[in-house]
């Protein structure tokens, strides 16, 4: 059988290559980052920065993995399955129950980090666009609800009110950065045809994006008990996964061709598949479908951030200014989201709590990152390499510093109610 080429090299033995040394090494830096009680996605970061720069010492085996299609490809459909699983973790009923607290939580969560970020953008970068200070904004708004679960499960603390509030609110913090990055990515892309954008223009960007996540969600709880009723009939082996995969990249196709990242379809498929549209179907095949999907979800996520690390280019913080922007741009991510504290208005609640809970921007905020040095308007990228890495330190700190100041909170809570 004939290999591909690329520019008369076999690309297919490269890419073998390159994938054995990238899953290595963020597993080994996943392991490392576990043992000190992180997250493992942060060492897959360090991993793809690590093997992104290995030029430095004049290493380049690699280098071609930065812009390489195929190794792309694998990473876009990581992250499609990285926000099905987020999905997973909650599903619509969890999202209308969490009450209005939750709500005023997320919608404060997304504007306040969005206009700080904005800011930021402007004062370190008053040469770009509009729509790339706007972008820094987005980035901002995300609250990883992955990692979060993830510390107060840890901590023992998931039963306790704060902590419905926190991921409540994360998971509405989520469905409303999707809809803010559908509505800019959209307003960039009329930018880059030349076509102007009219307040009315917005709004329907916006209702788009809305009405792609309700019809999803409406024709999807429908749909989804009765095709998985239907599979029950059939005989063959790994029906719940095959069909679960399918319902994610059917919807993830359906909201591109709608105009919207692929992220949000499936988060969508995710937050409407519930355990009791396949029970029936997983009993039979003695399977959980969280635990079908972590094969493959450690073959590709990995991947993804791996390549997110790649991007990063050490040498762009030979730039005070952007290793300033960096600071700046973390203080607004956190303080950001501390300002969510001002809707927990129920006496007795720890607010600094619930705002320490909703910092991290972990996976969520790369992908936004990732996307934005992807688009381009007037021929060069909306989010430029040191913007960029400006943006993986603040998803860094944010996602470290986020375990031991909930520790801590829970902590002092203790001390006080005894």
């Amino acid at each position: 059988m004939a290999l591909a080429t690329t520019g008369g090299a076999d690309i297919v033995p490269r890419i073998l290559l390159g994938l054995a040394v990238v899953l290595l090494l963020a597993k080994l830096g996943g392991e490392l980052f576990e043992r000190v009680g992180q997250p493992a996605v942060l060492g897959e970061l360090l991993a793809g920065i690590a093997i992104g720069n290995a030029h430095v010492f004049g290493l380049t085996t690699f280098d071609f993995l930065r812009d390489e299609a195929t190794f792309s490809v694998l990473a876009e459909i990581g992250v499609v399955l990285l926000l099905f699983e987020v999905g997973l973790e909650s599903n619509v009923k969890e999202m209308l129950g969490v009450g209005p607290m939750a709500l005023a939580v997320a919608v404060i969560g997304v504007i306040v980090p969005s206009v700080l970020g904005f800011g930021a953008a402007v004062l370190f970068y008053p040469e770009e666009s509009f729509y790339a200070h706007l972008f820094v904004g987005t980035i901002l708004c995300a609250t990883s609800v992955g990692i979060t679960a993830r510390v107060l499960k840890d901590l023992g603390r998931l039963d306790q009110r704060e902590s419905k509030i926190i991921l409540g609110a994360a998971v509405i913090d989520d469905v409303l950065g999707l809809v803010t990055l559908a509505t800019v990515t959209g307003m960039i892309a009329a930018a880059d045809s030349g076509r102007s954008m009219g307040a009315g223009a917005i709004v329907a960007i916006v209702g788009k994006a809305a009405g792609f996540l309700l019809v999803s969600v409406l024709v999807g709880l429908w749909l989804s008990p009765r095709l998985f009723r239907l599979a029950t009939y059939l005989r063959s082996k790994g029906l719940l996964l095959t069909l679960s995969l399918s319902f994610c990249f059917l919807l993830a196709f359906a909201a591109h061709e709608f105009g919207l990242a692929p992220i949000v379809g499936s988060f969508t498929a995710g937050l409407i598949l519930e355990e009791g549209h396949y029970r029936e179907l997983a009993r039979r095949e003695a399977m959980n479908l969280h635990h079908a999907l972590q094969p493959i979800a450690a073959f590709l996520v990995p991947v993804f951030f791996v390549l997110m690390g790649l991007r990063v280019d050490v040498r762009v913080f030979a730039d005070p200014s952007v290793l300033g922007f960096a600071a700046v741009l973390t203080a607004a991510a956190i303080v950001g989201k501390q300002a969510c504290s001002a809707a927990v208005w129920e006496r007795g609640l720890d607010r600094i709590l619930v705002g320490i809970g909703m910092v991290p921007r972990g996976e969520v905020g790369l992908i936004f990152a990732g996307i934005g040095a992807t688009l381009i308007l007037s021929g060069h990228a909306v989010v430029t390499p040191p913007i960029f890495s400006a943006a993986v330190i603040m998803v860094i700190v944010t996602t470290l510093v986020t375990p031991p100041l909930l520790k801590w909170r829970f902590s002092a809570k203790r001390s006080v109610s005894r």
